[in-house]
């Protein structure tokens, strides 16, 4: 094995200088946040080269904390001896509400030479206080009937979504501006009828009656001397729109929509201008007819009241009522608002013999359409939206009673129109009653989702393995839409917990999600506190029975101890790891009390491996795996991850305690569900698959094995596992020896499969495994879509077994490189954004020897880890090493990339 090195920068000094950091974060915020909620956000920056050898020793942090009115700027300097680099304390001075930090960095190593200074970052904190707000939360005062029927509440003049307006005067011109939001539904704001920020469905879904969270907008550009505006539209959204399945539930958070705004100016001259939502504010209805999260949004262009939002405006509106609201639960989003950053053109437009057009965006996605015609007023044209064709023709039951419908209705004159309070999930659009030929362009699809920095690439040999990972990729960013849910598209989108416990080892490798899921936490702990168990999904939506939040469930309740130590196993949060302990420990605790002495939790209902392929479209809960032997599986590995916390924690008591629980479960687990013979109860993959990987029983472990591999091989290698198993069947059969098989199901074409969708034209990947049937046809289950990413949790094995990437410590501060090519690939690798920087490896077969190519950021160790040879600590920079087709044939790989075994 020959190795070497490429030079990664030498600095200047010497060469013992890095250059100047960069990528400063403020905890999960990038630099010029503003109305975030930490008083001290903790810091993050990267170090792009450095010299051979560099190892940081200190770093200097320069502060400068103002306010918008421009007082006399406090500036500090400190210095800390340490090595850390991520989520670092902050050092400055505290910050208060509305003030503004500037900081810069530099570092130095072992030989005491600074860097060059980073280049200056600013954040802003908003109100953090609750007695920061005057604002009062407004709303119509008009009488509103309750609405009626599941598929669309009736357009009654009393239940439209109301517009909101104030005039205010600014004698001079404005310094700075901030304009403080939230609402009661959903809410867009327009300053002298301009709109203000690009964020949607403001602000986003949280468990309102614990967390309402909040939008910060600078919006001093808005504003000029003289008479001013401000107007806020609104729509039902979460709040008061129908949410859930089976016909939903209506007004879940209240039964009318509002807004708070607190508009605050310091003028040129220095004078402080507040302009909150108070009884001097006045609404009326406007264009909107109805709007909802699941039907769309139907838009008459002839009732928009020209210049509502801008000053002058002459027509009378009704005075609004004022709402006594607690404001202590008023808080800064944690990560980002949904917005869009991306665009879809059409890739082809079907026409229909009765005019209407079916148009073809070559990609499932979320999103809404932007529409710009003109026609005769009075026109009529609706949008409806679908994930797949069947016959050419929409294909909407697997909606189920989401209508997806959009209506825009013409005034005559040119329009540009979106709808503004709705979202869908679709490929196809098929349109009705559009005036005249759809132009190149009249038509965009936008594509929507929670702003997330893209931190994962990955690449093969394979096409198909390409493309399996590509849909991985939309799916997940489908269905990060302000909470994690599990669809975009039907009556459902909820934050289902089990989905994303099983998905987010995947997950994390492709998007940076702390900030978003750390909201999503708080909202989980939220309503655990209410419940008692953590729900099935989050934030809860009471009316069905089934999925009764009072009845706790493994695997999907697990997630409040699981989520947690994955987010600090691969970004090093501890904080987040501490924040959420309590949340953690009283889930292990309620699955203790449920089990009692025997350690077995068969005392609820439990979910099992959902969606098992063997089970009928019309019961995806009949799994052939026992639902309480995987139950009690998980109640062993939770207790075991609480054990590991509460030693990371430093809480010495509680890991003792929680290390022996997790051993007795362990032990009651072998006793139960293990027969004399050595074979499970449950003779299944997943339940083989859950006792290898959660080291339930390492003392058969090779027997284990060598059952879960008979059955893999007898199925034909064709996927046998629900939602559990399928997210952990090929790390089992590594554990097992038999990589082989591992790589023949991650290659397999026939149905089920993962490549099996990829055959069939798909674009992101399924719920069920034969969501679309080979003829073609869609599958006649309930539970049939075309965009979830649950079953794409195997994005995880690509990252770490056929690529080869791995955090060896917390943040990736060690990295393993231990590619394990196979199943004919000669070429494959990855590339992880971590922490630090960009983590990459890249392998490739030739004639039977073969090469690994890996990159180390600098602040990261790495440690190649190859079959048959000793394991090599590599610092920071690019590294290649050769394998003889001798040593590559000694770890079991023959010239077609194969393995031996």
């Amino acid at each position: 094995m020959a190795a070497t090195q490429d030079a990664d920068g030498s600095g200047a000094a010497g060469g013992r200088v890095p250059e100047a950091p960069s990528h400063l974060r403020f905890e999960y915020h990038h630099p010029g946040a503003i109305g975030v909620g930490d008083p001290r956000p903790r810091l993050s920056w990267q170090v792009g080269t450095a010299p051979d050898g560099y190892v940081q020793q200190r770093y200097e942090v320069e502060t400068v904390v103002d306010d918008p009115a421009g007082s006399t700027p406090r500036r500090s300097r400190v210095v800390v001896e340490s090595d850390e680099q991520v989520l670092v304390p902050w050092v400055g001075p505290e910050l208060q509400s509305r003030q503004r930090a500037t900081v810069r960095i530099r570092v130095a190593g072992q030989h005491g030479d600074w860097s060059p200074w980073s280049e200056a970052a600013s954040v802003e904190v908003g109100l953090i206080h609750p007695d920061d707000w005057s604002a009062e939360f407004i709303e119509a005062r008009w009488y509103e009937d309750p609405p009626t029927g599941t598929r669309h509440h009736a357009v009654h003049p009393d239940r439209l979504p109301p517009l909101f307006r104030r005039e205010f005067t600014i004698d001079d011109g404005a310094h700075s501006a901030r304009l403080y939001v939230s609402a009661h539904g959903l809410a867009e704001f327009e300053i002298n009828g301009e709109r203000v920020g690009r964020d949607a469905l403001v602000p986003g879904w949280s468990s309102y009656g614990n967390r309402l969270r909040c939008a910060t907008y600078d919006v001093t550009e808005h504003l000029r001397p003289g008479r001013n505006a401000i107007g806020a539209w609104t729509g039902d959204g979460w709040y008061r729109g129908r949410i859930g399945f089976e016909g939903g539930t209506w007004d879940i958070y209240g039964d009318r929509i509002g807004v708070l705004a607190q508009l605050e100016v310091v003028t040129s001259g220095g004078e402080r201008i507040t302009v909150a939502t108070d009884s001097q504010w006045s609404a009326s209805t406007g264009p909107i007819l109805s709007s909802g999260i699941y039907d769309g949004e139907t838009y008459d262009a002839r009732l928009l009241q020209a210049g509502w939002s801008s000053p002058g405006f002459a027509r009378k509106w009704s005075p609004v009522g004022v709402r006594d609201s607690d404001r202590s639960i008023l808080a800064a989003h944690d990560g980002e608002l949904v917005r869009s950053d991306d665009a879809l053109e059409a890739v082809a437009v079907h026409e229909r013999p009765d005019g209407r057009r079916i148009i073809d965006f070559g990609q499932n996605h979320t999103g809404r359409l932007r529409v710009t015609l003109e026609g005769p007023a009075g026109t009529r044209v609706q949008f409806r939206h679908a994930e797949v064709l069947q016959d050419d023709e929409l294909y909407t039951r697997t909606l189920r009673e989401a209508a997806q419908t959009d209506t825009l209705v013409l005034a005559g004159e040119p329009i540009v129109w979106e709808p503004r309070f709705t979202i869908h999930g679709y490929r196809y659009v098929e349109v009705t009653g559009w005036p005249g030929e759809i132009e190149p362009g009249a038509i965009r699809s936008l594509v929507y989702n929670t702003p997330m920095d893209r931190t994962g690439w990955f690449w093969s040999s394979e096409p198909d393995l390409q493309r399996l990972h590509d849909n991985i990729v939309w799916s997940m960013r489908s269905n990060f839409v302000d909470v994690p849910t599990d669809c975009p598209q039907r009556d459902e989108r909820l934050g289902w917990t089990g989905d994303l416990n099983l998905f987010m080892p995947a997950g994390a490798w492709l998007y940076g999600t702390s900030g978003m899921l750390s909201d999503w936490l708080r909202s989980l702990a939220a309503e655990q506190r209410h419940y008692g168990p953590v729900p099935w999904y989050v934030p809860f939506v009471p009316g069905n029975d089934y999925w009764d939040a009072y009845k706790p469930g493994a695997v999907w309740g697990d997630v409040a101890v699981m989520l947690p130590h994955l987010m600090y196993e691969r970004h090093g949060d501890l904080e987040l790891l501490r924040r959420q302990y309590d949340s953690a420990k009283a889930w292990v605790d309620l699955v203790d009390e449920r089990a009692g002495a025997s350690h077995i939790w068969e005392a609820d209902w439990q979910a099992g491996d959902w969606l098992d392929p063997a089970a009928p479209p019309e019961n995806p809960l009949a799994s052939r795996t026992d639902p309480y032997l995987i139950a009690t599986a998980y109640f062993a590995r939770t207790s075991h991850l609480l054990a590991t916390t509460a030693n990371i924690l430093g809480y010495s008591d509680d890991a003792t305690r929680y290390a022996l629980l997790a051993e007795e479960v362990r032990h009651a687990f072998v006793e139960r569900y293990l027969e004399d013979d050595g074979l499970a109860t449950s003779d299944t993959q997943t339940a083989y698959a859950l006792i290898l990987v959660f080291d339930l029983c390492p003392d058969r472990a090779p027997a284990l094995g060598r059952r879960l591999a008979q059955l893999v091989a007898d199925a034909g290698c064709v996927i046998s596992t629900g939602f559990v198993g399928t997210p952990i069947i090929c790390d089992a059969l590594v554990i097992a020896g038999r990589p082989d098989l591992a790589y023949r199901l991650l290659l397999q074409r026939d149905c089920p499969s993962w490549l099996y969708p990829v055959t069939m034209g798909a674009t992101t990947t399924w719920e069920r495994w034969d969501s679309m049937l080979p003829d073609g046809s869609i599958n006649p289950g309930d539970m049939t879509g075309f965009n979830h990413y649950a079953l794409g949790a195997i994005a995880d094995w690509l990252y770490r077994h056929v690529a080869g990437l791995n955090a060896e410590a917390p943040g990736f501060r060690v990295a393993r490189i231990a590619p394990r090519p196979g199943g004919g690939l000669t070429s494959a690798g990855a590339r992880h954004e971590t922490p630090y920087g960009p983590l990459e490896v890249r392998w490739s077969i030739t004639g039977g020897a073969a090469t690994v190519d890996f990159t180390v950021p600098v602040g990261v160790t790495a440690i190649l880890d190859l079959p048959g040879a000793p394991r090599t600590r590599f610092a920071h920079g690019s590294h290649s090493v050769e394998l003889s087709a001798e040593e590559a044939l000694a770890i079991g790989i023959d010239a077609d990339g194969r393995h031996s075994s």
